[in-house]
């Protein structure tokens, strides 16, 4: 099996009012200005995750047993709808125990990543100043993300009752992230759904079946 080759991409620069190269990342070494939240300045910094998202999609692609579907149509994954949606290709693994992958691209621009049945991960997940986000760390956490969801990392569940906690864990090497998110969040129609289909689970999504042998 190739692994996964982030493609070499040039860092955009941007620059202050005094002509200053902006370094995005590390502005704030104790806390941000008030007057930079809800600020949004220089957010064409994203563009390289479209990028990483192509390659990570093309990866997906060549390495597993998948079946891709692209169209503005397969954002409706998404657990609620998105306004600024330019891009859509959903990539289904061939083995119904595996989660499938949605990669949203927005104008923003940005990756919204809908995994499995009721997650969605948003990269970056705010672009304000203060939160002085840059693509590079933002790239980092979408290929770990995808990584670990085709390696069977990635865990889902449900909880029954009047008011269910839905709840992911992913695994990485270096520890794990989890959520958790109120089930009436969700359009009653695709709680059910999960619900069903996760009956019985306890584990982990299954690790996609890799390609066939050419």
């Amino acid at each position: 099996m190739t692994p996964y080759v982030r493609p070499a991409i040039e860092s955009p620069v941007f620059r202050d009012d005094d002509g200053h190269v902006i370094d995005y990342g590390h502005r704030w070494p104790d806390s941000p200005p008030d007057d930079a939240y809800s600020v949004e300045r220089d957010t064409e910094r994203f563009a390289p995750l479209h990028a990483i998202a192509d390659a990570l999609i093309a990866h997906l692609a060549r390495t597993y047993d998948v079946h891709l579907l692209e169209g503005i149509e397969v954002a409706a994954d998404l657990l609620h709808p998105h306004h600024d949606v330019v891009r859509a290709v959903r990539v289904t693994p061939n083995n119904s125990a595996s989660a499938t992958l949605t990669f949203v691209f927005t104008g923003f621009p940005g990756i919204l990543l809908h995994a499995g049945l009721l997650h969605d991960f948003r990269y970056p997940p705010c672009g304000c100043e203060a939160c002085d986000e840059e693509w590079s760390g933002q790239a980092d956490d979408l290929e770990r993300q995808v990584l670990a969801v085709v390696t069977g990392h990635y865990r889902e569940s449900v909880g029954r009752g009047r008011r269910p906690w839905i709840e992911s864990e992913t695994t990485f090497d270096n520890g794990t992230s989890s959520s958790r998110s109120r089930g009436e969040d969700v359009p009653p129609e695709r709680l059910a759904s999960a619900l069903e289909a996760l009956a019985g689970r306890s584990g982990p999504w299954a690790a996609w079946p890799l390609a066939p042998m050419r």
